[in-house]
């Protein structure tokens, strides 16, 4: 009966999403900001979370201006939830119209090394996925996390590969027929910026904080000979669209070095968040495994 229930809920949220797509982009993101709004006031847990990671990452800010940043971020929130109607229901063409996109999209069209796309955790990465997918023709794969809701999972992996070209593998499988595609000449859609845990990863600064991240970016790109290129993915206000920023390839990564490089991975996240605080995901415990010994920090 739970699974009965749980179910019928997933296939309403569906609905809904299918029917709010037809709205215009403006309304659709009056209507998100509402949700987040919402969000702000029943998410105790996350928002407390969001206000901690921004009080660590933040400490030259005031608490009113990391209040003021959780707030606006959690109406950029609501609106991501409510725009994955759009993503996986709008046409081509529409899609088209409202992704603006800025550099070098078809790298991995002309590269004789498969190209890996370093996507940090902006609320508008699944913007940047479909983006990849409209406008270069090379086979891509991408690792995702499986939906607990299979009637959820199976709306995520066909709105994902529904422009097809495309592959996803779910994260608890393993990597193995990802290495397989990445060295047929896949390119790979790597977000590289949560917490796994310490298996696989090392302590390296994040905001000045020890964060465990994963050193599969720096060792995939050097065993597989990968060029490595960043892209940020931006939600523009009103009924603008989305603007995804294709940046100049790295000459400096990976090297020799995993720890170094993962280092410098971060500081360049840093970067691209202080530009746009309000959309990088908060609301993940991105502090949450500690180097042995010291006290949690949520």
């Amino acid at each position: 009966m739970k699974s009965f229930l749980s179910n019928l809920a997933a296939r309403l949220v569906l609905g809904l999403l299918w029917l709010l797509h037809w709205l215009p982009l403006g309304l659709q993101t009056l209507l998100g900001q509402g949700l987040g709004a919402l969000l702000w006031r029943l998410g105790k847990s996350r928002r407390r979370i969001a206000l901690r990671n921004l009080e660590l990452c933040l400490p030259e800010k005031t608490p009113a201006e990391r209040e003021a940043i959780a707030r606006a971020h959690f109406g950029w929130l609501g609106r991501s939830f409510l725009e994955r109607g759009m993503l996986w229901y709008a046409s081509r063409e529409r899609l088209s119209r409202l992704i603006q996109v800025e550099g070098d999209v078809k790298l991995a069209e002309r590269s004789e090394r498969p190209v890996m796309w370093l996507v940090p955790h902006f609320l508008a990465l699944d913007v940047a996925g479909v983006s990849v997918l409209l406008n270069q023709s090379r086979h891509a794969g991408s690792i995702y996390q499986r939906q607990s809701n299979p009637v959820f999972d199976a709306a995520m992996r066909r709105g994902r590969l529904r422009f097809g070209n495309a592959e996803i593998f779910a994260r608890s499988e393993g990597a193995r027929a990802l290495m397989r595609a990445i060295k047929r000449g896949d390119a790979f859609f790597n977000l590289p910026d949560m917490d796994f845990g310490a298996r696989d990863a090392a302590f390296v600064p994040f905001f000045g904080v020890p964060a465990a991240t994963l050193l599969a970016p720096s060792r995939m790109a050097r065993a597989l000979g990968m060029v490595v290129q960043p892209v940020v993915s931006e939600m523009l206000p009103g009924g603008q669209g989305w603007r995804i920023r294709f940046l100049e390839p790295w000459t400096d990564f990976p090297t020799d070095d995993a720890v170094a490089d993962t280092a410098r991975m971060n500081r360049w996240i840093e970067q691209e968040v202080r530009r746009l605080p309000e959309q990088y995901l908060w609301v993940h415990k991105r502090f949450k495994t500690r180097p042995e010994g010291e006290a949690g920090v949520y």
